[in-house]
């Protein structure tokens, strides 16, 4: 949990700076962005996955 509010937090002031200096967010919009993040997750799960199951 101490990883995902530190993350978190390390967004919001990146956020902030980048607002402050009027540039463009670094993130694609919030759904792609969500869906792009979940994916990589969900290939990494997926792999582990098949490896335990055809390769043990």
């Amino acid at each position: 949990m101490k990883d995902v509010l530190l993350s978190l937090l390390a967004g919001l002031v990146i956020g902030v700076v980048f607002k402050f200096l009027r540039l463009p967010l670094p993130a694609p919009p919030v759904l792609a962005g969500v869906m792009g993040v979940f994916g990589v997750y969900l290939g990494g799960v997926v792999f582990d996955w098949i490896m335990k199951t055809f390769f043990n």
